[in-house]
């Protein structure tokens, strides 16, 4: 597999992960969904699931089996947000490492065809769900009110490279949604 089919999202979704729809995770025939959390899910340092981020997780649960998958090795943190959506994780996965996500497909016990990566993260979340066979859903980042007139330099170059690379990522990155 060329670097290009590796960091190429096979759904660029526009929005963040309140977006990914029951149509759409029936659309693409998908029983699971692994999920990044930071900045997919919250915001970094935001140690609490949101009111629509745990009411999204209610509306889907009936739709798809979920596991979080966290690089961040705050068991606080991740482990608080996780309890709250009352969802089983991983933290410190090392993505793009296998690893921790090879465990979640396992409990998941389902054709790892159809189960997504869910992230907002080319060389993290893409990467290591497409070297799994995976669907891999790219999200917009989730950020902190103050950070959000930021950019998101790593991101950014990510997208940079990718492109580079022959991976067709849409332009999408920089715009904020308020929802």
């Amino acid at each position: 597999m060329t670097w290009n089919k590796f960091l190429q999202p096979n759904l660029i979704l526009e929005g963040s992960v309140l977006n990914l729809t029951p149509n759409i995770i029936q659309q693409y025939g998908l029983k699971g969904l692994v999920l990044d959390v930071d900045e997919t899910l919250v915001p970094m340092r935001v140690g609490i699931a949101s009111p629509e981020l745990k009411q999204w997780v209610e509306q889907i649960r009936s739709f798809a089996d979920l596991c979080l998958v966290s690089n961040n090795l705050s068991e606080a943190r991740i482990g608080g947000i996780a309890r709250s959506l009352n969802l089983p994780y991983y933290l410190g996965a090392a993505k793009p490492s296998r690893r921790k996500i090879r465990a979640a497909l396992q409990a998941m016990n389902l054709p790892v065809q159809q189960v997504a990566m869910v992230g907002d993260r080319l060389f993290t979340d893409v990467l290591a769900g497409n070297r799994l066979g995976m669907f891999t859903i790219l999200v917009e980042p989730i950020v902190h009110p103050d950070v959000a007139l930021r950019s998101h330099p790593i991101r950014n170059f990510e997208v940079w490279i990718s492109e580079f690379l022959g991976a067709s990522i849409t332009p999408e990155q920089n715009k904020i949604h308020k929802h």
